[in-house]
C-alpha cells in the first residue's frame, strides 16, 4: 500500500460517492422544469403537486452534491500537487469557469425555484427553474470537458517546466472525445433519475393505483425510459469507437483481448482476465463480432494487448467486468422500458404489480451504471493521468503513507456517516406519496381536491 495507491484510492472512493448526487441531480432539474412547464400549461395540479414533492428532494441531493465536491477538489492540492501545477494552466482554468457559470447560475436561481413562486410570479418562477435546470448541464459540460482533455489531450503546448501550457482554448473544451463523453455522461442522468422517479412510482403504485400524481410521475419515468435507452446505447456505441481511435488500449482491455486477431475478434461475454499471463481464461464469446461492432467487419483486424508495452496497459481485470456492468444494466433498463410499453399498449401500466416490483428493483441500477462507467473510464486511462503524456506515478504529491491513509480512514468515516444520514433521509422523502407533508414541511398546495385527500387549502400558508 503505497502513498500513490492511497492517494488514488482516496480519490476514487470520493468521486464515487460525489457522481452519485450530480447524476440524479441534473436529470431530475431537468424533470423538475418540465413538471413546471406542464402546469402553467395545462393548470393541471397534477403535475404541481409532484414539482412540490420532487423539488424537496431535488434540494437535499443538489446539497449533498455541491459538499461533496468542494472536498473532492481540495484532493488535487493536497494528494495531487504535482498535476495540478503542471496541468493547472489548462484544468485550472476550466474548473473556474465551471464555477463562474454553472455554480452561481445554480445558486442565484435555486432559491427562487424552491421558495419564491409567490414572491416573483409563475413567469419568473418558471425562468429561475429553467435556470437551475440549464445550470446543472453547463456544471457538467465543464466539468466533462475537463475529463475528457485529460483522456484525449489536445489544444497545448508543453513548456521546458514540463507544464502543459494553453494554445487553442477551442481545442482544449472541444477536444476529440468531449461530445461522446457529454452526451453520454447527460444521458445516464437522465436514465438514472428517471429509473428512481420510476421506482418511486411502483412503490406507491403498490400501495395506492387511484393517486393520479403517482401514475403520472411513473408514466412519465417510463416513456423516458423508452426514448433515451435506445438512444443512450447508440451513443455508447460511438463513444466506444471513439475511444478505439484514440485510446485502444482501454477498448482492448474492454473487450479482454490480449492477443491481436488478424481476421475477426470474438465478443467475449465472459471471462476471467489473467493479465500476468496475457490471457483470458474460462472464455466464452461470440466468433467475430467485435470486429463487426468496432470496425463494421466480420473479418476485420483487431490488435491486442500484445502490441501495448506491458507497463502502459490498464488493469484489464477491473475495466472488462466493470464495462460488463455498465452494459447489461443499459440492456436491462431497455428491457424494462420496453415492458412498460407492452403493458401501455395493454392498458395495465398501473395494474401489472410485476412490472411495478421491477421497477422498484432497477430503482439503483442507474448509480450502478454510472458508478461502473466511471471506473471503466477512469480506471481504463491509467496508468496516465494525462493520457500518453503524464503517467499517475509522476503525479502524486509524494506525502508519507501515514498521512494519506489517515485523510482516507477520515473521509471513510465522516462519508458513510454524513451522506448515509443524507441518503436515509431521501429515501424517507420518496417513501411519501406526492402531496403529503414532508417529515413536517408543510406544502399548501393551490388546487390539489381529490388529488391529495386530508389536505385542505390554507391561504395563510401556501408555499406555492
Amino acid at each position: 500500500m503505497t502513498a500513490e495507491l492511497l492517494a488514488r484510492l482516496q480519490f476514487a472512493f470520493t468521486v464515487s460517492f460525489h457522481i452519485i448526487f450530480p447524476s440524479f441531480s441534473i436529470g431530475l432539474a431537468s424533470f423538475l422544469a418540465v413538471l413546471n412547464g406542464m402546469w402553467l400549461k395545462t393548470g393541471d395540479d397534477t403535475y404541481l403537486t409532484l414539482f412540490n414533492h420532487w423539488k424537496k428532494i431535488f434540494a437535499v441531493a443538489f446539497a449533498m452534491g455541491v459538499v461533496s465536491g468542494i472536498v473532492m477538489s481540495y484532493q488535487f492540492g493536497t494528494n495531487w500537487s504535482v498535476f495540478s501545477d503542471r496541468a493547472g494552466p489548462v484544468i485550472g482554468p476550466l474548473m473556474a469557469y465551471e464555477v463562474l457559470t454553472a455554480f452561481f447560475l445554480e445558486a442565484g436561481f435555486l432559491g427562487i425555484m424552491l421558495f419564491g413562486r409567490r414572491r416573483v410570479g409563475d413567469g419568473l418562477h418558471m425562468f429561475a427553474t429553467t435556470m437551475v435546470a440549464i445550470g446543472t448541464l453547463i456544471s457538467a459540460t465543464w466539468i466533462l470537458s475537463v475529463n475528457s482533455w485529460m483522456q484525449t489531450p489536445a489544444g497545448f503546448s508543453i513548456a521546458a517546466n514540463g507544464q502543459f501550457i494553453p494554445e487553442d482554448w477551442w481545442a482544449i473544451i472541444f477536444n476529440p472525445s468531449f461530445p461522446y463523453r457529454l452526451v453520454h455522461m447527460v444521458a445516464a442522468a437522465f436514465l438514472t433519475t428517471a429509473l428512481v422517479v420510476a421506482a418511486t412510482g411502483g412503490f406507491h403504485l403498490l400501495r395506492d393505483r387511484t393517486n393520479r400524481a403517482t401514475r403520472r410521475m411513473f408514466s412519465m419515468a417510463m416513456w423516458m425510459l423508452v426514448v433515451v435507452a435506445p438512444l443512450q446505447i447508440l451513443a455508447g456505441d460511438q463513444h466506444g469507437l471513439n475511444t478505439l481511435e484514440h485510446q485502444p488500449a482501454k477498448v482492448m482491455a474492454m473487450e479482454g483481448h490480449f492477443e491481436s486477431h488478424p481476421e475477426g475478434a470474438p465478443l467475449y461475454l465472459f471471462g476471467i482476465p489473467d493479465q500476468e499471463a496475457g490471457v483470458l481464461r474460462y472464455a466464452i464469446g461470440i466468433p467475430k463480432l467485435s470486429s463487426l461492432i468496432l470496425k463494421h467487419s466480420l473479418n476485420a483486424p483487431l490488435d491486442g494487448l500484445d502490441t501495448i508495452p506491458r507497463e502502459d496497459q490498464p488493469p484489464v481485470f477491473i475495466v472488462f467486468w466493470s464495462f460488463r456492468v455498465m452494459v447489461s444494466i443499459g440492456f436491462a433498463i431497455l428491457g424494462l422500458g420496453l415492458w412498460s410499453l407492452w403493458a401501455r399498449r395493454r392498458k395495465a401500466l398501473y395494474e401489472w404489480t410485476l412490472l411495478h416490483k421491477a421497477a422498484i428493483l432497477m430503482g439503483p441500477a442507474g448509480f450502478v451504471a454510472v458508478l461502473a462507467g466511471w471506473v471503466t473510464t477512469e480506471v481504463g486511462r491509467q496508468p496516465f493521468t494525462v493520457y500518453g503524456l503524464m503517467r499517475t506515478s509522476e503525479s502524486h504529491s509524494g506525502l508519507e503513507v501515514q498521512a494519506v491513509a489517515a485523510s482516507l480512514i477520515a473521509f471513510i468515516i465522516v462519508y458513510f456517516f454524513v451522506f448515509g444520514a443524507g441518503t436515509f433521509y431521501l429515501l424517507r422523502m420518496m417513501r411519501m406519496a406526492p402531496g403529503t407533508p414532508h417529515l413536517g414541511l408543510r406544502d399548501g398546495p393551490i388546487r390539489t381536491a381529490g388529488i391529495t385527500p386530508g389536505l385542505t387549502e390554507d391561504p395563510q400558508n401556501r408555499e406555492d
